[in-house]
């Protein structure tokens, strides 16, 4: 173990053989055991959201168990149950897009078929723009991580210049039960079946848009070669087709450039 986990966590993994490795630029990592999954990172307030969600989610949706959770000097240890399957940017689900497209399509409306009167938690446009304007006025915003387009010649001035933009240009919400971050790599599936969503701290009630143009994204850059993988004869577009409804391509780029501020 490259790290010492708190008593607990120790108890419940000790002896079972695992594989690491990290993820995104958070300092985190990932230990893959056969039936669990441990993340450590820094306490970051999307750790306590993503635990909360998957228990509220528990009767609700194919998501991972939480087992135990610790903070030790300011870390979070959460261990949470294996989803079985693969992840929707495997190569197995890639080499055969138009099947994934139509999988996609019915993850889709599983969040859409989830019930929000309780309001488990809000992901509205007005939580979303705060947090973007605390990432631009700290600093958080790397521009070497956006798209080409979105800054300099052709594009924005500045992260400050979009937020702006995004503020002046707020679109009209259409609330559904959102993954707040649908992308392949948050989305398992067991053969044919959705066998669950993972990396829940933004999930919540939101624009059903915000969803759709991550996910419309994610599919394009994890085939168009982005991501070092190109498959031929992929149409992203083909995803509003299963879904039935017509894209709102104003919304598609609304959500794609304020994701560009997180």
């Amino acid at each position: 173990m490259e790290e010492k986990l708190p008593e607990e966590i120790s108890l419940l993994t000790s002896g079972k053989s695992y594989t690491v490795s990290d993820i995104g630029m958070s300092g985190g990592r990932v230990y893959m055991y056969e039936d669990m999954v441990l993340k450590t990172e820094e306490c970051y307030p999307w750790v306590e959201r993503s635990i909360k969600m998957m228990e509220w989610l528990a009767d609700k949706a194919p998501v991972p168990k939480v087992l135990s959770h610790c903070v030790n000097e300011g870390r979070s240890f959460l261990l949470m149950s294996r989803v079985s399957g693969q992840m929707a940017c495997s190569e197995s689900c890639l080499n055969d897009p138009q099947r994934l497209i139509g999988l996609l399509a019915g993850a889709v409306k599983t969040l859409w078929s989830i019930d929000i009167s309780d309001r488990p938690s809000v992901r509205d446009l007005e939580t979303e723009l705060k947090e973007a304007r605390s990432n631009v006025e700290n600093g958080r915003v790397n521009i070497q991580n956006t798209q080409p387009e979105t800054f300099g010649e052709g594009g924005f001035e500045s992260p400050a210049t979009l937020l702006r933009w995004l503020e002046e240009n707020r679109p009209d919400p259409d609330p559904v039960f959102t993954h707040g971050d649908l992308c392949l790599p948050n989305i398992f599936f067991d053969g044919d079946r959705l066998s669950g969503f993972i990396d829940l701290g933004d999930a919540g009630v939101g624009d059903r848009w915000r969803d759709l143009a991550l996910l419309h994204r994610s599919l394009r850059h994890n085939t168009d070669g982005t991501f070092g993988k190109v498959v031929e004869g992929v149409d992203p577009d083909r995803l509003f087709e299963e879904l039935d409804i017509r894209p709102d391509w104003e919304k598609l780029r609304y959500y794609t450039l304020l994701d560009e501020l997180f």
